[in-house]
């Protein structure tokens, strides 16, 4: 018997022997699973940087494969920020219980990322492999806020039934708050950690000690729901972003509000200091993201580029004048400031809109959750990398347009055929060869980029022009040496008569 049976399962098999391990059988394919893993460019960084006096000693990575190697963690970049541009897909995680995503939050040591769905469950994923480590239910209502102390020993997160929760890094629960009878929509430390803010759809920004767990002081001013608010990271200041349109700035000490901002004309839904304390970042309903200098208290700059509703933003951790944006469309845009056109897009990144951006604290990784119930992961394209035709063959011809045009730019078959460019460049490169620059760096140029139909279109024409001053110049000099010619043969025979 036990000789038929091993006949048969030689037969069923091919020919090899079935394995088993602890009673189990094992899968007869292995699974690949992507991973990145940022240790060693940190190591190479760390061992380089003794030898490095400043951005002129940095190595230059070339684009190609046997380059990788040597490409590091974006803090060995200080001085290029668009190595930092994250648009090379990785991963999608989605929950079994499939609702859209709210927040999400990286661990502060950057070993787990942290998901706040509408049902209320926090979902632990793996900052490594991208896998799924633990779910818990920890709000009754759906996660509206979550975010870590300075000292990355707390979590604090809210839901939409206005209650606060304490968090341990072990995800235990230790105290509960009734903060406001409406939705929570945004909480935030200062620098400090002794106190945190919180606002809501009540229209108030309540201002809270962390210790004791009591309220010390509301501020009232805005006349709607009270969509974002974030601290200053040196300074008691607190900005915050409304329903009515408005930025205003508060005093913490005296509780009062010493300025507004007027310059959206749709709500603001999300607002954002800069590492440099200088800098409010602001994102709006009506398609525009701001820059305002506190110093002058006036704007700084303005972004065009969204098609639809800008939802979210987040700052790079490493560069202070890079950062990212999300729509209400499901695309994805990187910014750099004093630059007029985004530096990096994926189109269609998300099915719906994006609710939540997280970088990774290293720099290195993207992640964003988004109203189509999947939180995804974006890296930086490694030298010699290919494009990926789902997210940046729309790209390459939506990445420059001019903002005010009612309809789409027109893209003809044979553009999309043999003509594909690389956003952000001026050459021929075909979409099936490598990337010219460090990973991915199109976008670069501030300019917006021609078509490859209408740069062969201006060589022609700039080709036949050149015929035609040629032409013109042989005429004037004949014409010259002509009569020329005929002035010295009168002058000749008027002197021989």
């Amino acid at each position: 018997m036990a000789q038929y049976q091993e006949e048969y399962d030689s037969f069923q098999y091919g020919g090899a022997q079935r394995m088993q391990f602890d009673g189990k059988r094992m899968r007869a394919k292995t699974i690949t699973r992507k991973t990145v893993d940022f240790n060693s460019p940190v190591i190479s960084h760390l061992q380089n940087r003794f030898y490095s006096k400043d951005y002129r000693d940095d190595e230059y990575v070339f684009p190609h494969a046997c380059f990788q190697q040597k490409w590091m963690a974006p803090l060995a970049y200080r001085a290029d920020p668009v190595s930092s541009i994250t648009t090379r897909f990785i991963h999608t995680s989605t929950n079994k219980a499939r609702c859209p995503i709210n927040v999400c939050a990286w661990t502060p040591e950057g070993r787990r990322l942290i998901t706040g769905a509408s049902s209320g469950e926090f979902t632990l994923w793996n900052g490594l492999a991208f896998n799924f480590e633990t779910i818990l239910q920890a709000h009754d209502t759906a996660v509206r806020a979550m975010t870590w102390s300075h000292n990355e020993n707390w979590m604090i997160t809210a839901d939409h039934g206005g209650d606060i929760k304490y968090w341990q890094p072990n995800m235990n629960n230790v105290k509960q708050i009734k903060a406001h009878e409406e939705a929570v929509r945004d909480l935030t430390f200062c620098s400090t950690d002794s106190k945190f803010a919180s606002c809501s759809d009540d229209k108030k920004i309540k201002i809270w000690d962390f210790i004791t767990c009591r309220e010390e002081s509301v501020l009232t001013g805005h006349g709607w729901d009270v969509k974002a608010i974030h601290w200053h990271p040196h300074n008691s200041l607190i900005v915050s972003g409304s329903k009515d349109n408005d930025i205003k700035i508060w005093d913490a000490k005296s509780n009062s509000a010493i300025a507004t901002l007027h310059g959206h004309k749709n709500t603001v839904v999300d607002v954002s200091w800069n590492k440099n304390g200088n800098w409010i970042l602001s994102a709006s309903r009506d398609q525009l993201l701001k820059i305002y200098d506190i110093r002058t208290m006036k704007e700084f700059q303005t972004f065009r580029g969204h098609k639809r509703e800008v939802m979210s933003l987040a700052w790079h951790p490493i560069h202070d004048d890079f950062f990212v944006s999300g729509g209400y469309d499901g695309a994805i845009y990187f910014w750099l400031v004093n630059n007029q056109y985004p530096v990096g897009e994926i189109v269609g990144a998300h099915e719906n809109s994006v609710w939540s951006l997280a970088w990774h604290p290293v720099g290195h990784i993207l992640t964003s959750g988004s109203n189509d119930h999947t939180t995804k992961f974006w890296c930086r394209q490694r030298p010699g990398d290919k494009m990926d035709p789902k997210y940046h063959i729309a790209a390459a011809y939506t990445n420059h347009y001019d903002p005010e045009q009612t309809t789409e730019p027109e893209v003809k078959e044979e553009d999309t055929i043999n003509k594909q460019v690389c956003p952000g460049f001026v050459g021929d490169y075909n979409l099936q060869d490598d990337i010219p620059g460090i990973g991915l760096l199109q976008g670069i140029s501030t300019k917006p980029t021609p078509r490859a139909s209408t740069r062969e279109k201006e060589r022609d024409n700039n080709r036949d022009r050149d015929r035609d001053n040629r032409d013109s110049r042989d005429n004037r000099d004949n014409r010259d040496n002509r009569d020329n010619r005929d002035n010295r043969d009168n002058r000749d025979n008027r002197d021989n008569r």
